[in-house]
C-alpha cells in the first residue's frame, strides 16, 4: 500500500462517509429529529466498509504504483 493508495482510499472513504450522512439526514422530516449518534454511526461504517473494499483495488491509484505495494 503505497502513498497514492492511502490518498485514494481516504478521499474515497470521505465521499462515502458524507453521501451516507447526507442519505440519512434526508429520511428525518425536520433538522431538530435527527438522530446524530445514529447518523454519525452509520456515516461511520459506509466509511470503513469503502476502506475494506479499498483493499481489494483502486482504479484511480496508476498501476506502477500498484506494483510497489
Amino acid at each position: 500500500m503505497t502513498r497514492a493508495w492511502f490518498k485514494a482510499a481516504g478521499i474515497r472513504a470521505f465521499k462515502t462517509f458524507c453521501q451516507a450522512l447526507a442519505a440519512t439526514l434526508a429520511t428525518t422530516a425536520t433538522f431538530a429529529e435527527v438522530r446524530w449518534g445514529m447518523a454519525l454511526g452509520t456515516a461511520g461504517m459506509a466509511a470503513l466498509l469503502s476502506l475494506l473494499t479499498s483493499c481489494a483495488g483502486l482504479p484511480e491509484v496508476p498501476a506502477e504504483d500498484k506494483e510497489e505495494a
